[in-house]
């Protein structure tokens, strides 16, 4: 339970040490989406990332707004298209298509940016993943979103020289094709060594294989809240300096702890509530029909007078027939 102190101690945190919450990311893996065909393959990507990140955004104004915490960046990572491509692009300008296909999808559920445009190529290229790189500069001069990201080496298996040799061209290229914009383009590609197996900052976000389907990332910021606290223990011991510090950080990692859990079961109410607003219009739609088949069947009394049929019975008494249709759509 969180005492007033401690919520006390958060507002002044945000007020006035200048706290926030530098980004909600998601994690998409595009696994499911590989096809061997390019268009069934885009269509599977932009499809899966509309649907799962579709609410990403409202869900984190609306925790903007019931705790007062600023919530700078909305982003999402996906898994390394180097991988994901690799079977249907057979070309740079395929992977360039991708690369428009995840902006067409980073901008229809409003992030900032999306990340994964990426290849892991420590150890050696494959043919695929050296055309993606070949593609990064016509992928981020026309796309407004898309970030990418090459690990070119690791201390396990060492440099990929190949790799290294062929990303100092495309980083000049780069440059040249995104000068209108001051660059921009080669502020939106990194250049790794030793990258994690799944890293959710920008630019150089991937969601990594390891993961789930989808994972929620908070990056908070609270150097401001760290400087206060050492200041108000100046001349204090190296034990309390550790202490504060170590107090210090789980209050700030608490704030993340709160806004990934909000961003969590605020998608899963809205999901939930969708679902009962769908099986609500149905229910509507089964009462509004069910009337109008009641009412179609239709009883016409007749009377019988002289002689029936050869085989029947003579009846001096009314008979009652019924004619119209059933719901079912058969005559009786």
């Amino acid at each position: 339970m969180i005492s007033i102190m401690e919520a006390n101690e958060t507002v002044k945190m945000i007020t006035q040490e200048n706290l926030d919450v530098r980004t909600i990311t998601m994690g998409i893996s595009l696994i499911d989406c590989i096809d061997s065909d390019l268009d069934r393959l885009n269509e599977k990507i932009y499809r899966k990332i509309t649907e799962k990140a579709r609410d990403l955004v409202s869900v984190g104004r609306d925790i903007e707004k019931e705790y007062g915490i600023p919530i700078v960046n909305k982003r999402i990572s996906v898994t390394p298209i180097g991988l994901i491509g690799a079977a249907a692009c057979r070309t740079e300008e395929d992977f360039v298509a991708i690369a428009q296909t995840l902006d067409r999808a980073a901008g229809t559920v409003g992030v900032n940016f999306l990340g994964g445009y990426s290849a892991v190529v420590s150890k050696g290229m494959t043919p695929a993943e050296e055309r993606l790189i070949r593609s990064i500069p016509k992928a981020l001069s026309s796309t407004q979103y898309i970030c990418a990201s090459v690990n070119v080496g690791s201390t396990r298996t060492g440099i990929d020289m190949d790799a290294i040799r062929l990303l100092g061209n495309i980083i000049l290229e780069t440059a040249e094709l995104t000068k209108e914009k001051d660059s921009l383009g080669c502020a939106k590609l990194v250049v790794f060594c030793n990258a994690p197996d799944d890293n959710p900052f920008m630019a150089g976000a991937f969601h990594g294989v390891t993961e789930g389907d989808t994972v929620i990332n908070v990056g908070v910021s609270g150097p401001g809240v760290v400087k206060t606290a050492l200041e108000q223990i100046r001349g204090e011991s190296f034990e309390v300096l550790c202490e504060t510090i170590k107090k210090t950080a789980f209050k700030v990692t608490r704030v993340g702890q709160l806004v990934a859990q909000e961003e969590h079961h605020g998608r899963a109410q809205r999901r939930s509530q969708e679902r009962q607003q769908h099986t609500a219009r149905n229910e509507t739609v089964i009462h509004a029909i069910t009337p109008s088949l009641n009412t179609s069947v239709a009883f016409a009394p007749q009377k019988t007078t002289g002689d029936v049929p050869k085989g029947g019975r003579r009846s001096g008494a009314a008979r009652e027939t019924v004619s119209g249709t059933i719901p079912d759509g058969r005559r009786t």
